[in-house]
């Protein structure tokens, strides 16, 4: 509904402008044009608002990965790495409120899925996309191996926006090595297998 997207771009800018200690459910409804029953309507308070922005943020995320994943030809799905990390980096530089909120830890560890801790939801939904997009094999592997990244580039890239506002490029590199070094020396098997098997299908091509 396009009432409820106006409320979370005003959402965002607030952010932006304030944190969250400054926001409110009222200035919400101002920036947004709308009576202040409106976002009662929708969200009970402003906890809620960021809820549903930080779950737009990542429909956003995942989006953006997919697209880069189908245009680029990855031999394995280890190397979708650096496309994953960039694309955080833009939102962070691009799209507004999320260098504040990011995906809800500033709120709650738990803000997108009460039950789980956001990076967890994060890794899902990861895990998800590397098996759907980028054809690794599901399993209790994947799921750690996700999670354990999610985990440290979240530590890494966060570190790279104190130093920076605009991220510092040489910690962003050191979580790009970091990450994908973890993953390539974990799934080194099955990266060579899936490599003799492109070599093999560009031969027969060729």
């Amino acid at each position: 509904m396009a009432r409820v997207q106006r409320m979370l771009d005003a959402c965002a800018e607030l952010l932006d402008e304030g944190g969250y200690a400054e926001l409110t459910t009222t200035k919400i409804a101002e920036r947004a044009g709308v009576a202040i029953g409106s976002v009662y309507q929708f969200f009970p308070d402003k906890r809620a608002v960021t809820q549903a922005l930080g779950l737009r943020y990542l429909d956003v995320f995942s989006t953006r990965i997919a697209r880069r994943i189908a245009a680029q030809d990855f031999r394995h799905w280890t190397e979708t790495v650096d496309a994953i990390i960039d694309e955080y980096v833009a939102m962070h530089r691009e799209e507004p409120g999320f260098r504040s909120l990011h995906f809800g830890d500033v709120v709650d560890s738990r803000l997108l899925d009460s039950s789980r801790e956001n990076n967890k939801v994060i890794a899902t939904r990861l895990r998800d996309l590397m098996i759907s997009a980028a054809g690794a094999s599901g399993g209790e592997k994947l799921d750690l191996a996700t999670l354990v990244s999610v985990e440290a580039a979240d530590a890494v890239l966060k570190m790279a926006f104190r130093s920076d506002p605009n991220g510092d490029p040489r910690i962003i590199s050191a979580a790009k090595l970091l990450v994908r070094s973890y993953l390539e020396q974990l799934f080194a098997t099955e990266s060579e297998n899936q490599e003799k098997t492109h070599k093999t299908e560009e031969t027969d091509k060729a």
